[in-house]
């Protein structure tokens, strides 16, 4: 998949990452970062609209 980045937010050892491919399903990931190391990733997409996309049942 090709990701496109939408926007990128930072507040000290944390980060959120917004993206969408190029059909449309949309997407974020948070992050926390310590000392240089990612220590808590977590993510999340429409899961509604891949299946919808993709012509899977509901």
């Amino acid at each position: 998949m090709v990701y496109i980045i939408e926007n990128i937010f930072e507040d000290g050892e944390w980060a959120i990452l917004e993206w969408r491919d190029l059909l449309g399903l949309r997407g974020c990931g948070f992050f926390r970062i310590v000392d240089g190391k990612l220590i808590f990733p977590r993510g999340c997409w429409d899961k509604l609209s891949f299946l919808k996309q993709h012509n899977l049942p509901l």
